[in-house]
């Protein structure tokens, strides 16, 4: 029996989401599923924007990226038509997510993203968190937007350093 191609990407998305203990971005699920040839990205973006709308996945946009999580209902849904995926597809998502899961989920932990506060500065709010617990949660304000946007870039690469370095002062 043939079934909707939409249906089955969803399908992918949801078992994606639901196989990790933390969001993934609109990026990494992209990524997988482009390089797998499994359909083309203006497909695949009316997948997760109906996916969203009917409350299967939700999206938090932060900065420029948007994490994904799977909700209940869609972990419901999930649980009814998971057989309508291939083992196949699962054995490369499975083996996708166990390869990459470390890189995945650095890239999701990591967050940095800023605002004008009502005195007019610029305020930079970097988290650096681990299996949902935030380790480091920073806000800086400096005066000019250019500032806080470097700050947010700055600390996607050197989180690590910058943690360790205040631990180190504050033990």
């Amino acid at each position: 029996m043939l079934q909707d191609p939409l249906t089955l990407y969803k399908l992918i998305v949801l078992y994606m989401l639901n196989r990790v203990s933390f969001p993934l971005t609109t990026a990494q699920i992209i990524d997988f599923i482009l390089d797998k040839d499994y359909t083309n990205f203006l497909t695949l973006q009316q997948v997760i924007n109906e996916l969203t709308e009917t409350g299967m996945i939700s999206a938090q946009t932060i900065r420029n990226r948007t994490h994904l999580a799977i909700t209940d209902e869609g972990r419901e849904t999930l649980q009814y038509f998971e057989n309508r995926i291939s083992d196949a597809i699962k054995n490369e998502i499975n083996e996708y997510l166990r390869k990459n899961e470390f890189t995945l989920r650095n890239e999701v932990s990591v967050l940095g993203d800023y605002y004008k506060s009502t005195s007019g500065e610029y305020e930079a709010r970097l988290i650096a968190k681990d299996r949902g617990v935030n380790l480091v949660d920073i806000t800086l304000s400096v005066p000019l937007e250019e500032m806080a946007a470097s700050i947010c870039d700055n600390w996607q690469t050197k989180n690590q350093a910058i943690y360790k370095y205040l631990i180190e002062q504050l033990l």
